[in-house]
């Protein structure tokens, strides 16, 4: 039997403990075999699970997802201090510290007139903090791990920062149709793949200068589509036909069907 009370409610140093257990003698066999490298995407998942549950609205789903992303820290933490690195404390010691440095105007003598003086001076506590010297070394900065929109969205706003961006949505938007024709004049993949990639690195600038969160904004095209196709499916299984028999010029008129039922 192994070491640990079972009780009517736990706290996060109950949990603490449990993994403890879990990755201890006796424990679990699953458990004891994982490493930073091999739960990497459980901790995304479960990230992404979260912000699901924000998006729902759903204070009790996000409860159960917020500890899914809890057991993740704990977990990490505590692989860290099995093997004399640091522990659960010393992330909380970490963090505790960047809130106060990056909040002076909050634990010093710091004055501040609104929230983006508030963002300004964090930035740029985070970079003397971080020994960034210039711009570059601040857009290196940005994890390569986040998905590709953000971290084109996230490089263009610390360039914008610099001075180094279009003075509205409109020169952004021009870009757009420039890339689209270089796309199309492209002779082999490698061409094609280099300016497909600019293409989007131009969508996502142009969302940025029109206050629109590229990854939402994609996500919600994703569902359109979706349900766009289901209604296209439906409408050809009336029929007693697939999408897949149909010719282009009945799919395209299937579509535009499509469309207009779900306006």
């Amino acid at each position: 039997m192994v070491d640990f009370e079972c009780k009517e409610r736990y706290d996060v140093s109950d949990l603490r403990r449990l993994v403890e257990v879990l990755r201890g003698e006796g424990g679990c066999p699953w458990d004891r075999e994982q490493t930073h490298e091999s739960i990497r995407r459980n901790f995304l998942e479960e990230a992404y699970e979260a912000v699901g549950a924000i998006d729902e609205k759903n204070p009790a789903h996000l409860q159960e997802e917020l500890g899914d992303v809890l057991l993740q820290v704990v977990f990490h933490a505590r692989m860290e201090e099995e093997r004399g690195g640091f522990t659960l404390d010393d992330v909380a010691d970490g963090i505790c510290k960047k809130l106060i440095l990056r909040h002076p105007h909050v634990f010093g003598d710091v004055k501040v007139r609104d929230s983006g003086e508030v963002l300004r001076n964090w930035d740029e506590i985070k970079r003397a903090e971080k020994h960034q010297e210039t711009v570059t070394d601040a857009m290196d900065s940005v994890a390569k791990s986040l998905p590709a929109l953000w971290r084109a969205e996230k490089v263009q706003k610390k360039a914008a920062k610099a001075g180094y961006d279009w003075p509205d949505a409109s020169g952004a938007e021009d870009k757009i149709g420039e890339e689209l024709s270089e796309l199309r004049a492209a002779q082999d993949g490698a061409a094609q793949r280099e300016e497909l990639g600019d293409l989007l690195f131009s969508a996502v600038n142009a969302a940025r200068h029109l206050g629109i969160d590229p990854e939402a904004a994609l996500g919600e095209a994703t569902d359109k589509f979706v349900a766009r196709f289901g209604r296209a499916e439906s409408a050809a299984a009336a029929e007693g036909k697939t999408l897949s028999a149909l010719s282009p010029r009945e799919l395209d008129v299937l579509w535009n069907e499509s469309k207009k039922a779900g306006k």
